[in-house]
């Protein structure tokens, strides 16, 4: 292996991960001789894109983490344009990787993970650290075969007990609470996170798996998965309890160490106590971005879902919500456009075939049908529509029908569609969702629609 250019004491060899945002080179210490991986980062990039808080946050979380299954962060430099954040080398990949050409692991394997995951958890929450965003993809091996905890982008740092109120996560591994938008407890949090991953690990498969974001995310807050056949029964109860949709009836991480499936081949893995010293994170960012950086505005209307989804301007959103039940008369349908521009849409459609539309509040509306002038007519029609924000300009209306004509409903239906679309000429069979035979697609693709991993993937 070659090295070119170096960066204080450190040789720079090839590049092992490259994002928008940053790159990722191995290098050699020249002192010790070991390999580490330096994550390069472009800091007018990140200030660009308002991030400079959330990189310096994490940096300096995981300068506070010193543990045999946490990527550790030796020191962080920098030049006028770079920021160099010098890593710990984790040789062999994510372990998203391995489950996808390997499938499941045996039960052996899968515990010895799950047990040093949750050594690492058990450790970042005795510091006060609740990771957030807990899922294969940010879990790396080592050469040894070890499991590192990387990522902590998401993650945050409270008093025991004290309760968070952001909505974060990826949406196959998120926990019930935070999807019903209430305060939670960030440990309680993880360790739902936690059960997810065994159940992936030992099944080789996501237990709540859905395209549309909607029915998937019904099935966590109910809880509704299947154990496959060759699930233990000690096994099938330490997920009964860890998937527990109610967060004080769920396990703890202390629960999970004293179990007896757990506790089989367990040889604790202990965090190091050091002094702390950020000198060299505050040196590194001193000077760019400040008081002055914006940030994304909240708003109390969105899905939980996650204004990470914002990030890209061009995501079609309709494959996750589009759908329609004929027998109750409710369609489910994307829109890419703002709230208040959507429900202007919905009252052209409304008008296009001659019904009129009351509005609620600032995200419903009733549709009715407009007055007529000759009083023997006896029809009425009444429908209800809401406009649910996924992100500022993406939003999922819901129509359901309470009375009238199946066929004044459908020509609504359609017009609303072609109005979205921005096409006329396209009727609603177009705009319907795709074969069942594709919704069994991996929740793999939509995890990451999150933002970049601090592990090696930093795209």
């Amino acid at each position: 292996m070659g090295f070119a250019a170096t960066i204080g004491k450190y040789q720079l060899g090839r590049t092992i991960g490259e994002g928008t945002f940053a790159k990722v080179k191995l290098a050699m210490d020249t002192v010790t001789k070991q390999h580490v991986a330096i994550k390069i980062i472009d800091k007018q990039m990140i200030m660009d894109n308002k991030l400079m808080e959330q990189v310096k946050r994490e940096i300096s979380t995981m300068k506070l983490l010193n543990h045999p299954n946490i990527v550790r962060i030796h020191e962080v430099t920098a030049t006028k344009k770079k920021v160099f954040i010098i890593m710990e080398y984790v040789s062999g990949g994510q372990l998203s990787d391995k489950l996808s050409y390997i499938k499941k692991f045996d039960e052996k394997q899968a515990r010895k993970y799950f047990q040093q995951l949750i050594d690492a958890v058990d450790y970042c929450h005795s510091r006060g650290v609740y990771h957030r965003d807990l899922k294969p993809e940010n879990l790396l091996l080592d050469g040894q075969g070890n499991l590192k905890v990387s990522d902590f982008g998401l993650s945050t740092l409270s008093k025991p007990g004290e309760l968070l109120s952001t909505a974060c996560g990826s949406p196959c591994y998120v926990s019930p609470e935070v999807i019903t938008s209430k305060k939670y407890d960030g440990a309680i949090v993880d360790v739902w996170s936690c059960g997810v991953i065994l159940f992936e690990l030992l099944a080789g498969s996501l237990p709540f798996d859905d395209r549309n974001l909607m029915n998937l995310y019904r099935k966590i807050c109910r809880a509704e998965y299947t154990c496959p056949e060759w699930f233990t029964a000690s096994q099938k109860k330490l997920l009964f309890r860890i998937l527990e949709p109610m967060p004080k009836m769920r396990m703890t991480v202390a629960e999970i160490q004293e179990h007896e499936w757990f506790q089989t081949d367990y040889k604790p893995s202990e965090g190091i106590e050091c002094e702390i010293n950020l000198d060299d994170v505050n040196a590194a960012f001193d000077g760019i971005g400040g008081k002055n950086e914006s940030r994304i505005p909240k708003s109390s209307s969105f899905i939980n879902a996650f204004q990470l989804i914002a990030m890209s301007s061009d995501l079609d959103l309709s494959g996750l919500f589009e759908e329609q039940d004929e027998d109750k008369q409710r369609t489910r349908i994307g829109s890419k456009h703002s709230i208040h521009e959507t429900i202007e849409k919905i009252e052209v459609a409304a008008k296009d075939v001659s019904l009129s539309v009351e509005r609620m509040n600032t995200s419903k509306v009733k549709v009715h049908q407009k007055q007529n002038l000759t009083r023997s007519s006896r029809s009425y029609f009444n429908l209800s529509a809401e406009v649910i924000e996924v992100t500022p300009t993406h939003c999922v209306i819901e129509i359901s029908k309470s009375a009238g004509e199946l066929r004044v409903y459908n020509e609504f239906c359609k017009s609303l569609s072609n109005l979205l679309m921005g096409n006329p000429n396209v009727g609603l069979e177009s705009h319907t969702p795709r074969a069942k035979e594709n919704q069994g697609s991996s929740e793999r693709e939509k995890s990451k629609m999150d933002i970049e991993s601090w592990g090696y993937n930093t795209s």
